[in-house]
């Protein structure tokens, strides 16, 4: 009877948590990404060099970086449904501001803006299915949860480029129009969260008593097998070692996947094809890893095993970088941006089941908060670095293998990590 309450109430709760959450995810990453196709007309229209353009791109994370953790702790206390329909509503309009760009100075302040706005989104969601999904669940739903991304360049692409068609329409460029139409679904859906979204599953009035009763109990049972091992408090949480090591290694993550996000576009333009043909090609390689995504995801949470399974997908990319700096065709550099795509995506969900495995309460959401502050550093040093020496040699070449050096270390970081003194120490939640 249990075993069929508990399936029951996981189905429930997926079905009602994931697909909505995957959708804002979905729209906040076109938003956070779309530049990428903006740049194909944009960068000429407003005089953005390859520098200008990598470090404005790169300067939202500085934004993430500096309010990420007061904006966690925020949601811990005042909820999820605030909190997020504060940040949907407040991405959407700056995100629509970026039509209105004029230089390099706008560019920046806008980025920037757009960072603030969006800061607590992706960590508050880890955090929030922290509060629904048991541990042994964890990965799967995260990877459920972060599809999304490889999805919004699979569907995104091939509207950002038919955007850029609207060239000349009512006196505005194509690229004006592409910020503006891509920021209206985000202002909507913040309103929706409002009416949709509960905080936690004692509020759950769409579950039978039985199954909140039952997610409730279970839990706080995990919640108090954790309490002699688990750091709960917020300085806890933020002086964890392995707190500083897994923000190192989503480093490099982040340094692959916005590499990709923001100039996978370009480097397959300058095979001399249009913004339309590029925006279906850009589509196929996350195409391939949202699918491997998910199955990596879910043979991490049956096989109860973490470390390799983002060893081997931080691997994988790196050498999917190398290649592309070697390719010398359209079909060649979609092979390897495929890899690059399966590794970086596949290396997320494993990696995002790790803190909740040493933190808990406050800990956490300070934990989380400050491992996707550090880590996405990395989303403006590898489009900054690209940009910086694609100025001065002409070439994405040395520019990936930059951010595959930085893949490599967060490959070897986690392994460090796996077998070092803390984790060792803690067997009843030790990262296998």
């Amino acid at each position: 009877m249990g075993s069929e309450l508990e399936t029951r109430v996981l189905r429930k709760i997926t079905w009602r948590i994931i697909p909505f959450i995957m959708l804002l995810y979905f729209v906040a990453f076109i938003d956070r990404v779309n530049i990428g196709f903006a740049a194909l007309t944009m960068n000429k229209d407003i005089g953005l060099s390859p520098t200008v353009f990598g470090f404005g791109a790169g300067i939202f994370f500085w934004g993430y970086f500096l309010f990420e953790v007061p904006s966690n702790l925020a949601l811990d206390r005042f909820g999820a449904r605030l909190w997020i329909a504060r940040v949907m509503i407040s991405w959407g309009i700056v995100s629509g501001a970026m039509a209105f760009v004029q230089g390099p100075a706008s560019f920046y302040a806008l980025r920037f803006l757009l960072g603030v706005a969006e800061v607590g989104f992706f960590p508050g969601i880890i955090l929030y299915l922290s509060y629904w999904f048991p541990a042994r669940q964890r990965a799967a739903v995260t990877a459920l949860f972060m599809a999304a991304a490889p999805l919004s360049t699979v569907l995104g692409s091939p509207i950002s480029g038919a955007l850029l068609e609207m060239h000349g329409l009512l006196g505005l460029a194509g690229w004006q129009w592409l910020f503006l139409i891509e920021a209206l679904p985000a202002v909507l859906l913040g309103f929706i969260v409002l009416g949709y979204m509960t905080d936690r599953p004692e509020q759950a009035r769409w579950l039978t008593d039985e199954e909140r009763s039952w997610l409730v109990r279970t839990m706080n049972a995990e919640v108090t097998s954790r309490a002699g091992i688990a750091s709960h408090s917020v300085w806890r949480g933020l002086a964890d070692i392995r707190v500083l090591a897994l923000s190192l290694v989503y480093f490099g993550t982040s340094a692959g996947l916005y590499t990709l996000s923001v100039w996978a576009p370009q480097i397959i333009k300058q095979f001399g094809l249009s913004s339309l043909e590029v925006g279906f090609l850009n589509a196929v390689p996350p195409s391939v890893a949202v699918v491997v995504m998910i199955l990596w995801a879910r043979h991490s949470d049956r096989t109860g095993e973490r470390t390799w399974h983002v060893v081997l997908a931080c691997l994988l990319a790196a050498l999917g970088l190398w290649f592309a700096g070697l390719a010398a065709s359209v079909t060649a550099v979609l092979a390897a941006l495929t890899l690059v795509n399966i590794g970086i995506s596949s290396s997320k969900p494993p990696l995002w089941s790790m803190p909740t495995m040493f933190l808990s309460g406050p800990a956490a959401a300070a934990g989380i908060a400050t491992i996707n502050s550090i880590g996405n550093l990395g989303g403006f040093a590898g489009p900054a670095m690209i940009g910086w020496i694609k100025d001065r040699t002409g070439s994405f070449n040395g520019g990936l293998y930059f951010v595959a050096g930085l893949l490599l270390l967060s490959a070897v970081l986690t392994l460090l990590l796996s077998r070092s003194h803390h984790a060792k120490a803690e067997p009843a939640t030790q990262i296998h």
